[in-house]
């Protein structure tokens, strides 16, 4: 008699499939070598049957992909689903061992240390003879589960070779000692809300594809793959995770998988990407002050570990780590771990204001024995020629800790060489990439960082702009006084360049000026030349394509 084609291959009512089926009566001539669609369930390609135990859940275990129709809604259900648990898990373990088993899915391990890891960990038994009696005959089933209550089974014929090969969780089952004319059945234990991922594993472990296509439902199976040690489905998984739009739930979502997904190397490339997406999203912190304040630990890791961050200084990025750590880790044990553990590393010190390294040295958020190791690094850093600079920059620029590595600052770092005697006096050097000099055509500047002479802030400001006299591009420079108010300052200044063929610094541009608060002076065209002339490829000024800069400031008496 004809079988029926259109059976329900997932019917939750059948207890014993259909064992001609398959998605395919026959494999198509052109199928590949190692698609085996056609053996799925098939008895006349299979060697052992599979049964499957699904255990009975609460209402609120359904499947993390059931009636979630975004990533958000997923996030929230998983969520919700190990807050209920950890309310049930309250009572003492050791007086009721059955609650464990009784759970609908169990706990990660960062939610309770210590206790049998069931929702991550695959529940199987080899079964000598299909008798039922199957669980107590098992060495492996002896883990509490005679107290759980299986709601239906499932049956499938399956190949132990095309298993085996995809999984080493199914290879070490199937070579478990295994009498080849006596055991032939196998029996996994899941809870109900793992059925409609684990049966998609298994046809991919066949077909290499999946027919499930919704990001919730491929998160199932992401997490099914990984329980059962399937690598390549983690991959077809994670890839096609990665070509759907990235919002931030989602990329938050995919940095806070289980830990024993996260390492997987097949997840690597997905969740790079999430960290990109977020350092993107993110790169100017200030316009998204109060949604990044929000963020948990994973975002604020992609966020102040990318060299795009677009901040004033190295500066800034320590306070804005400090006044998160501070809001999300109010006590001050937990906050000095996640600062020393977690986030330092991400703090480029050495690009820090030595004004701000001194307050590191003092600020108690932080482990003092630490602190004084993060300076005095930062401060040798600081103290190396240009070429050592560049040169340990490159050797952390491969690596994950980057703290040599310059980000893409909106106020530039500076050197500063101070004088006290004979007279108060600062030498200053800004170097300017020709890139960033580009940048500024046709009316950009950018901005030093502060520097201080004789108690006053300082800085130094670089601007494309047009000559008044010939209309004309060019480049200026013009040094600038911080504070705002009445306060009058009287300096001598000189701006120099290193230019070919000495590239020593010579002197283009003498003045002094008496400041007050917020004013500025400089040169509208420093080099006397158009603009095209200054970024031309035969350029007197860039030096391996930096621009150097030097400004000297002394105070008037």
């Amino acid at each position: 008699m004809m079988k029926e084609l259109n059976t329900d291959l997932f019917d939750p009512r059948s207890t014993l499939m259909d064992p001609d089926f398959s998605r395919d009566a026959t494999p198509s001539a052109d199928a590949d070598a190692d698609d085996f669609a056609f053996a799925f369930n098939d008895s006349n390609f299979s060697d052992r049957l599979l049964r499957i135990e699904i255990m009975g859940d609460t209402p609120e275990s359904r499947p993390d992909s059931e009636a979630c129709t975004s990533i958000a809604d997923w996030a929230r259900h998983r969520k919700r689903r190990r807050e209920d648990i950890k309310k049930e898990n309250i009572p003492d373990l050791a007086e009721c061992p059955e609650e464990q088993i009784l759970n609908d899915n169990q706990p990660d391990m960062d939610d309770c240390e210590g206790c049998e890891n069931q929702d991550e960990e695959a529940v199987a038994m080899v079964e000598e003879s299909p008798s039922g009696d199957e669980a107590a005959n098992s060495n492996d089933s002896d883990w509490g589960m005679d107290c759980s209550t299986v709601v239906r089974v499932k049956t499938l014929h399956i190949s132990s070779p095309i298993l085996a090969a995809k999984s080493p969780f199914f290879y070490k089952l199937f070579s478990n000692g295994m009498r080849e004319s006596e055991q032939r059945h196998v029996t996994l234990r899941i809870n109900a809300s793992e059925e409609a991922a684990l049966m998609e594993l298994l046809n991919f472990m066949y077909s290499n594809t999946l027919s499930t296509t919704s990001a919730p439902a491929l998160l199932d199976v992401l997490m099914a793959a990984d329980k059962f040690e399937v690598a390549s489905c983690m991959r077809y998984c994670s890839r096609l995770l990665r070509n759907m739009p990235m919002t931030p739930e989602s990329a938050l979502l995919y940095l806070e998988l289980p830990s024993s997904v996260l390492m997987a190397e097949a997840v690597q490339a997905l969740t790079d990407a999430a960290k990109q997406y977020l350092a993107a999203r993110y790169k100017d912190i200030s316009k998204f002050i109060e949604e990044v304040m929000a963020l948990p630990l994973a975002g604020i890791e992609a966020i102040v570990s990318s060299d795009e961050l677009q901040v004033a200084s190295e500066d800034a990025v320590y306070d804005f780590v400090l006044k998160w750590s501070r809001t999300h880790y109010p006590k001050l044990e937990e906050r000095r771990e996640i600062l020393g553990s977690r986030l330092a590393r991400y703090i480029r010190f050495p690009y820090m204001t030595c004004r701000k390294l001194k307050k590191v040295l003092t600020c108690n958020d932080f482990d003092h024995d630490a602190a004084s190791k993060l300076v005095l690094e930062a401060l040798f850093f600081k103290a190396e020629a240009p070429h050592r600079q560049r040169i340990l920059a490159a050797e952390e620029s491969a690596t994950l800790n980057r703290r040599f590595v310059e980000r893409a600052y909106k106020y530039r770092p500076v050197k500063v060489v101070e004088f006290d005697l004979p007279r108060q006096q600062c030498v200053v050097y800004l170097d300017l990439k020709r890139e960033e000099c580009a940048n500024l055509f046709p009316s950009g500047r950018v901005y030093s960082q502060a520097f201080h002479l004789g108690g006053q802030g300082f800085f130094l400001s670089a601007h494309c702009n047009m000559d008044q006299q010939s209309s004309f591009h060019c480049f200026g420079l013009f040094l600038g006084m911080q504070e705002k108010g009445s306060v009058s300052f009287a300096v001598d200044y000189e701006f120099a360049a290193r230019s070919k063929p000495t590239e020593e610094f010579i002197s283009k541009y003498k003045g002094n000026y008496t400041f007050t608060g917020g004013k500025a002076v400089g040169y509208r065209n420093l080099f006397a030349i158009p603009w095209t002339s200054f970024m031309a490829e035969d350029s007197l000024y860039f030096i391996n394509g930096v621009l150097h800069l030097r400004a000297e400031l002394t105070i008037r008496h």
